[in-house]
């Protein structure tokens, strides 16, 4: 389906960049949050950034029922409108000044827009602008009571004389400018979306539908136990991870120092989240939901499907009881049966026997020493020993993980 061609609508250069395909407004009306809205009141031009959300061929914008535009609309006419979407997808550099431009892709729409009256339209509205900004976000807030429903205008704009432009590709430097010594190219642009930050007071995770969609061996599957759950780390679990690790031996062998303050912790957690390579989790008591520590897969190699387990953080009072044991043996399921891994790695501290020896427990085998393999909070260099696990040890190594469980739990079992 294509939208009418109007003298609106039709551009007057680069006609080859411009298309009327529904399809392609709708993807980029789609991906944007926010749109521009041009209107005139009183014959001045106003413009003005909305949010806004498409349902079928109309487009809602959401507002204050005391902005101007929403003000305008009530008229029975209608306010004309025209509404802008940019995403601007990459600088383009010329080998010319002249030459230098963007990679974008934009739509830009006319027409005459109505404010929404009825209640349950309205109410649809707005529970698809919360759904915009994540999947299943409607059943996970509370929806507006009919104060805030007042308060708040919709208007809706009918998609039907529409345009989209685009842009795409390197620089279109001159043949004579070819042999010129000065770089050409693109720099690609791209929005994405930060390490979620949440709200005081706010200890339930970070849903799934927030964080950006990645590879099953990038993400933080929830895994649960009869001693332990582990649940994708988040900075909601700073207050509990601070009281639960608020031990120098818990951090004795580690690489990071121990955190002296809740915002240090914070730091640690949001730097943890961020790291592309790991893959981080938080540890909950399975009886009593208290957050008693952290663990992660690293060194994730997808293509040869081996990863490693480590970086844990483990509250003492849990260090003789069945958590450590029962975390790993539902990361190595993980690894092993669910992501299809041939291989998984430990490196620990050589001079952390308990960690060895809790290595051991769980079925790896060590295979040497890495030298000066990573570098200690205070500067100087630790060798690491190293363990693995292959997928021909795995099948043995959880019958015996298994039944270790279903006795009392072994004494010893420490961060590493």
């Amino acid at each position: 389906m294509t939208y009418p061609q109007t003298t609106r609508t039709t551009p007057s250069r680069y006609r080859e960049r411009t298309s009327y395909e529904r399809a392609a407004a709708c993807a980029i009306l789609d991906e944007a949050y926010h749109c521009h809205l041009g209107f005139a009141v009183q014959g001045e031009v106003r413009l003005l950034p909305m949010l806004h959300v498409r349902v079928d061929d109309t487009v809602y914008l959401h507002g204050s029922s005391g902005g101007r535009p929403l003000l305008a609309a009530r008229a029975e006419a209608g306010l004309p409108v025209c509404i802008a979407v940019t995403h601007l997808d990459g600088i383009v550099y010329g080998r010319s000044q002249f030459h230098h431009s963007a990679n974008y892709r934009s739509v830009v729409a006319h027409g005459v827009a109505r404010l929404v009256t009825d209640e349950a339209e309205k109410r649809g509205v707005l529970t698809a602008l919360v759904e915009k900004v994540g999947r299943g976000r409607a059943t996970d807030s509370r929806p507006p009571t009919r104060r805030e429903l007042a308060e708040t205008s919709v208007l809706a704009l009918p998609l039907a004389e529409v345009s989209v432009k685009t842009r795409a590709g390197g620089p279109a430097d001159d043949p004579a400018d070819d042999t010129l010594p000065y770089w050409a190219g693109v720099v690609p642009l791209r929005l994405v979306p930060g390490v979620p930050e949440p709200g005081p007071g706010v200890t339930t995770a970070t849903p799934h539908y927030l964080w950006p969609p990645r590879s099953a061996w990038h993400t933080a599957a929830p895994l649960r136990g009869e001693h332990v759950v582990l649940e994708p780390l988040d900075l909601s679990h700073v207050d509990g991870l601070f009281a639960a690790t608020a031990d120098d031996a818990v951090w004795e062998f580690l690489t990071s120092a121990r955190p002296g303050s809740r915002a240090a912790l914070a730091e640690w957690v949001a730097g943890t989240v961020q790291t592309g390579g790991q893959v981080a989790w938080v540890q909950r008591c399975a009886r009593t939901g208290e957050v008693v520590g952290s663990t992660s897969y690293y060194a994730i190699d997808e293509a040869n499907r081996s990863l490693a387990i480590g970086y844990t953080v483990l509250g003492r009072p849990w260090w003789r009881t069945g958590v450590n044991t029962e975390a790993k043996l539902l990361l190595l399921r993980r690894a092993f049966d669910e992501l299809g891994a041939v291989r998984v790695e430990w490196h620990t501290d050589t001079r952390n026997t308990r960690s060895q020896a809790a290595i051991e427990r769980l079925g790896a085998t060590r295979e040497g020493t890495l030298r000066a393999h990573r570098q200690r909070a205070d500067g100087s260099w630790r060798d690491s020993a190293l363990y693995a696990m292959t997928a021909a040890d795995w099948p043995a190594a959880h019958e015996r993980l298994a039944a270790r469980l279903r006795e009392p739990a072994p004494a010893g079992e420490a961060s590493g």
